[in-house]
């Protein structure tokens, strides 16, 4: 498939000069770029990169001088990373599934299926699912009796989601995600080891070990519009009340969402992060790669947890944290400068004792 420089230009809202007309088919990086390739150099460190490949068209940055550079044409871009997600939406080919039900898909008689609908082979959609107009469930999926799904999903490969689970419209999930799981709820019949310890902040004391008595999950899971859920993705359903994630918000792979989650709208989950069970986070939140929340505390909206940091405590809207346990930025700097001058105060430490014992000596 192909676009004219106008066209990409429209679609992106973005001005365009030079020959409107020429016919590209793919983006590509400035030093590998063909003919009918649109160029990515949207900062002038790209141009001896742009000097080594044979585009006619590139996007550049807002008044670089395009004909000096041999091009034909050039859009001129505002915000690169916001006209690189238009490009990628313009040229983004698909998965190809093929609209209808394929022949080696498994849909129960009960199964509301809306218009324009892919179902790829090996999928499971069970009793009374819904599945919203110009949906994608791709091979192997396994749709959960009385499970809810928007208009216009795309719902990769292998992907699980369990019964009563409740996804809205726009909803993008990677391959391998498991949605609707039981959660991870067991009790003792008395005090265990670990309600012992957390008590006394010690030893377990006299408590002895029990086996575990599981509490089955009631509620389940409840997504709302334009989620995106990465690859090996884990979400778990509510004890009671259903575990809930917010408009607009994205997971990375191989995060993991714990029972009666509450997360907000527009967040940011990286890779690896966890919460724990009902753990609330605030919309907006940003929580780093391999970031943790412990049980039955609160994010606050607009707050950022960076890469690996435990948070162990409530935290403050807006506040930006560090380390383990979860600190202040400007205080987890602090700490980490005295931790790189011990060393060097050991040893002053060290002097100040062998001359004050060398003197004490002496008299």
């Amino acid at each position: 498939m192909s676009h004219t420089v106008k066209q990409i230009a429209d679609a992106l809202g973005l001005a365009a000069e030079g020959d409107l007309s020429l016919s590209i088919r793919a983006a590509a990086e400035p030093g590998m770029a063909g003919p009918e390739d649109l160029a990515m150099a949207m900062s002038p460190q790209y141009v001896e990169m742009l000097n080594q490949g044979e585009a006619r068209a590139a996007l550049l940055w807002q008044g670089a001088p395009w004909q000096d550079m041999g091009l034909e044409a050039a859009v001129f871009v505002t915000r690169p990373r916001l006209a690189m997600a238009g490009l990628s939406r313009v040229f983004d080919p698909g998965q190809g599934l093929p609209q209808g039900i394929h022949p080696a898909a498994c849909v129960e008689p009960s199964a509301m299926i809306g218009e324009d609908v892919s179902i790829g082979p090996g999928a499971y959609v069970g009793e009374n699912v819904r599945i919203g107009d110009r949906s994608i469930i791709g091979p192997n999926c396994v749709i959960g009796m009385h499970a809810q799904i928007g208009d216009d999903a795309l719902i990769r490969d292998s992907v699980s989601i369990g019964a009563r689970v409740r996804i809205g419209a726009r909803f993008i999930c990677q391959p391998g995600a498991r949605i609707g799981a039981d959660g991870f709820s067991f009790v003792t019949e008395e005090v265990s080891t670990t309600e012992a310890a957390r008590k006394t902040m010690g030893d377990s004391g006299l408590a002895e070990g029990q086996p575990y008595v599981r509490i089955h999950s009631l509620g389940a899971v409840s997504i709302g519009d334009d989620v995106e859920i990465g690859a090996n993705c884990t979400i778990d359903n509510g004890t009671v009340r259903d575990t809930t994630i917010g408009n607009g918000t994205k997971l990375d792979n191989q995060v993991h969402i714990g029972h009666n989650c509450k997360v907000g709208n527009h967040c940011l989950l990286c890779g690896q992060s966890g919460l724990s069970g009902s753990v609330t986070v605030g919309d907006y939140a940003v929580l780093g790669g391999q970031t943790g929340v412990a049980d039955n505390t609160s994010v606050g909206t607009g707050s950022i947890l960076s890469g690996a940091t435990k948070a162990t405590s409530n935290v403050p809207a807006g506040r930006v944290m560090m380390g383990y346990p979860a600190v202040k930025m400007e205080l987890h700097t602090e700490i980490y400068k005295a931790q790189r001058r011990l060393p060097r105060l050991a040893r002053q430490v060290a002097a100040l004792q062998k001359a004050v014992f060398k003197d004490g000596d002496s008299d």
